[in-house]
């Protein structure tokens, strides 16, 4: 739950230079498109630690302000991801935001264990608590 409404929680998914504040493992933005978050647009990215990060992007397949945001998010060779976040208004101020993630393509697909359920569990639950503090940050 974050203490903000869902179009100020929204305006920090907008903002794609601010991804390696709070995306868990992307490391640096090297470009943002100018009409990002529209569909097909990208986000170009580094994840992973120096020196072995990896450099791909991210491409917006749905975007519904504010309250849904899709992304195929790449990282090859690893492979990747459709990564959907919902934003779910409850009351006036807070909002329910969750994450849903999963391999869409390359060796990680195959790698379905509840080891990594468990430490993709706890990487997302720590890009919630990252993206809170920005949109909190942002109020007034």
């Amino acid at each position: 739950m974050i203490q903000a409404p869902p179009q100020q929680v929204f305006d920090v998914l907008a903002d794609g230079w601010t991804y390696s504040d709070w995306v868990v493992g992307t490391a640096h933005m090297r470009d943002v498109d100018g009409t990002w978050p529209r569909v097909g647009s990208r986000l170009h990215h580094r994840a992973g630690p120096w020196p072995f990060s990896l450099q791909d992007a991210s491409t917006v397949l749905v975007c519904e302000p504010p309250h849904r945001l899709v992304l195929k998010a790449g990282l090859w060779p690893a492979g990747e991801a459709i990564v959907a976040f919902t934003l779910e208004p409850v009351g006036e101020d807070a909002t329910r935001v969750r994450i849903g993630e999963d391999f869409a393509a390359g060796p990680l697909r195959w790698l379905h264990t509840k080891l990594n359920d468990l430490v993709l569990h706890l990487r997302n639950r720590e890009t919630l608590d990252r993206l809170a503090d920005i949109a909190t940050r942002q109020k007034g």
